[in-house]
């Protein structure tokens, strides 16, 4: 009898597993059909005699502004020529950086169903650190000179807490943030609360497309940098508390611990342990407290102002 009534609960588990598919299984069934295009080869093994025809496919990276032979004495540079080199032994398979765009773009169909993502292209920038990995509605463009690894020469003259941006799993990240970048407005609040909330909803929002990444990386700190933040996170808002720093509305707080750095600067002995940044993660565990309290989607969350956020998240810092 026990085995009869067993096998009736599991057979009512199943059929209502069935009738309601988890969130993974409805984003998972969105469909994207992500197209690469190598603009960084293309533009390689163009010649004079085709390269109208490319300048046609992409008109928005080979300005008709610009003499060809400005494109051609750049393409024939010794450097520029070694950084495509170096990129084609990194990047000679991009399977993986495919798949895992196709699950970021399958995430943001599904929260943002009028965005159409799926047209990714891929450059050489000649390392520019400020136009990584940019979206867009109909294309999203990446530059992957800027994700060799942190040990590639190319990289020398960077600071060294920089150099895990060049890592190539932070280009679905740099391109996450870059969208959540579009969608979340900067408040005219200057206060210490609203930048640490505005980034925490940047993270938070990074967070939901990208849920099997890992904090570390979505904060950009290493494993041992997060589990800092993560024993650390009582003290360090009982510091900004007792400061009084929330409603502060010093722009030298933002440097102190908004803004990327090797460390935070609370001016202690600690400050050496610390990782930079530190107020983005106090914002993020804040909003986070905040959409786990109250039935808000992502469009109203990015609505939301600083001071509603807080005082509705019952946040509680872990101790």
């Amino acid at each position: 009898m026990k085995n009869i009534f067993y096998l009736f609960v599991c057979s009512i588990f199943f059929v209502a597993c069935k009738k309601y598919p988890s969130l993974n299984e409805e984003i998972e069934s969105v469909h994207i059909n992500v197209k690469m295009e190598r603009f960084d080869q293309e533009f390689m093994q163009v010649t004079p005699e085709n390269f109208n025809a490319l300048q046609n496919k992409y008109p928005y990276l080979l300005s008709s502004n610009i003499p060809d032979s400005v494109w051609f004495k750049k393409k024939n540079d010794t450097l520029f020529q070694e950084l495509y080199s170096e990129t084609e032994k990194k990047f000679s398979d991009l399977s993986q950086l495919q798949d895992d765009l196709s699950l970021l773009f399958k995430h943001i169909k599904y929260y943002y169903p009028n965005e159409n993502p799926g047209k990714v292209i891929t450059v050489l920038s000649e390392v520019d650190i400020t136009n990584r990995a940019i979206y867009a509605d109909s294309v999203s463009i990446i530059s992957l000179d800027t994700y060799l690894g942190k040990e590639h020469k190319f990289y020398t003259g960077f600071d060294a807490y920089t150099l895990g941006d060049f890592e190539p799993n932070r280009i679905i990240v740099d391109l996450a943030e870059n969208f959540a970048l579009q969608k979340i407005t900067p408040s005219q609040d200057r206060t210490f609360l609203s930048q640490m909330i505005f980034w925490g909803k940047i993270t938070y929002l990074k967070q939901m497309l990208l849920p099997e990444t890992s904090d570390a990386l979505l904060m950009n700190y290493t494993e041992d940098q997060i589990k800092w933040a993560e024993a650390n996170e009582a003290q360090m808002w009982k510091f900004f508390v007792e400061s009084k720093y929330l409603y502060d509305n010093d722009i030298k707080l933002v440097a102190r611990f908004i803004q990327r750095a090797p460390f935070s600067k609370f001016y202690l002995e600690l400050d050496q342990e610390s990782p930079g940044s530190v107020g983005v993660y106090i914002g993020w565990q804040i909003v986070r407290s905040y959409m786990k309290n109250n039935n808000v989607t992502l469009q109203e969350l990015a609505l939301k102002d600083a001071k509603t956020i807080f005082d509705q998240s019952k946040y509680k810092p872990k101790k």
